[in-house]
């Protein structure tokens, strides 16, 4: 990290206006998972301690785009939020203007108030610059703690810092520092495992690790395409097939670097009460059935891969996660990684899919770092520069 962060700067007496990714699953107004609530707590605690003027939140949620929309509210997670800190959040009706300043100025010294989503707004994802100067207008210093969103330009995290003096938070310090030490400087054996549904939107990603790592593990739906890219024939399995050259190239270039799935877990349906059943990696899927799992031979074999590693980043499922009968795949993997962790290995899950994945599986705790951010993660793991974090002042 070459840039300040908030223990660079003296946050008392100061509005502290920062940038949280709250943007949490909602069904009917209830939030179903407040994991990315938790994950902001470290920075939002250690800025009350410093005793500033006040602490104002703001954060987007969803894709409102552009305009008002009520089941995207914000309000419920500063009634969430309320609850863990055991005091009174403040809700602002907007991000910016006359509803936004007259409840900044209405709190109490030490105060937190959390803003309505940045996304009712259009100037938000287009970096207008003049909603990022009102949304500055609210604070004297500005934290940034949304990993999430570090990957996009937006006024809420680019614009603002180029009005205000601009700092890391505690979680995207620790997101960079995981990510960027294992790229960087791994402990080898690095192992990377991707997985997830297409090829086509981790091409950069995988061309980029080839080159780093010692070993690269595929699952998911995008092994049907390098399998398809062989000949087989996948039947109803998802296969890109704008993909299947590129594909080729890959396992071209890589050798025996990149491994595909031994076995796979196929379907005649995609239902979890679908008949099933395990078929050899050589083998061709039958006439209406799809690929939805690696199978129990993969398991043993990555997790025999994983033997020693000193560093794993792993992104994207193994299967069909969400139906109990495709998720046996993902959870050995997890399980492995787990296993590895406890041996001293550095395990990281890139966001997304494959964290909500481990935390299904119960086994969050039991690795080394779960990003709050996916696409943020994807990115890193390419080697681009991310906006949000290039925004901050350097040190």
């Amino acid at each position: 990290m070459n840039k300040k962060t908030v223990r660079d700067v003296d946050l008392a007496g100061k509005r502290v206006l920062m940038r949280v990714d709250f943007n949490v699953p909602l069904d009917e107004g209830e939030i179903t998972d407040d994991t990315r609530i938790q994950a902001a707590l470290p920075t939002i605690r250690y800025l009350l301690d410093r005793e500033p003027k006040a602490l104002i939140l703001m954060s987007h949620l969803g894709r409102p785009k552009g305009k008002r929309a009520p089941a995207m509210s914000l309000a419920p997670v500063a009634a969430n939020l309320s609850a863990i800190l055991e005091f009174d959040v403040a809700f602002a009706d907007d991000c910016v203007g006359n509803a936004a300043t007259g409840a900044i100025a209405a709190l109490p010294v030490g105060g937190v108030i959390l803003l309505e989503n940045t996304r009712f707004h259009t100037g938000e994802t287009t970096n207008d610059s003049e909603f990022a100067r009102e949304l500055a207008l609210n604070g004297d210093i500005f934290v940034n703690d949304a990993f999430g969103t570090a990957h996009r330009a937006h006024a809420s995290n680019v614009g603002v810092a180029s009005q205000l003096e601009a700092v890391a938070g505690l979680l995207l310090e620790r997101e960079i520092d995981y990510l960027a030490t294992a790229l960087e400087n791994p402990r080898r054996p690095f192992v990377a495992i991707l997985g997830g549904a297409k090829v086509s939107g981790k091409i950069d990603v995988i061309e980029a690790l080839l080159g780093k790592v010692d070993m690269l593990l595929v699952g998911g739906g995008m092994a049907n395409t390098f399998f398809a890219a062989q000949g087989r024939d996948m039947a109803d399995s998802l296969v890109e097939a704008d993909a299947l050259e590129i594909a080729r190239e890959l396992l071209k270039d890589a050798g025996d670097k990149l491994q595909l799935p031994a076995d796979q877990r196929i379907a005649d349906s995609f239902r979890n009460d679908a008949q099933h059943q395990v078929i050899a990696a050589d083998a061709d899927v039958p006439s209406c059935w799809q690929s939805l799992d690696i199978g129990p031979d993969t398991v043993r074999s990555y997790r025999q891969a994983l033997q020693g590693a000193g560093t794993v980043v792993w992104n994207g499922p193994m299967g069909v996660f969400e139906m109990p009968a495709f998720a046996k795949g993902t959870f050995g993997i997890a399980e492995a990684l787990a296993e590895q962790t406890a041996k001293g290995a550095t395990t990281i899950v890139g966001g997304g899919d494959s964290a909500a994945a481990v935390e299904q599986a119960g086994l969050a705790e039991q690795l080394s770092h779960i990003s709050t951010g996916g696409g943020a993660s994807l990115e890193l793991l390419e080697g681009k520069i991310l906006p949000g974090l290039a925004a901050l002042t350097d040190r």
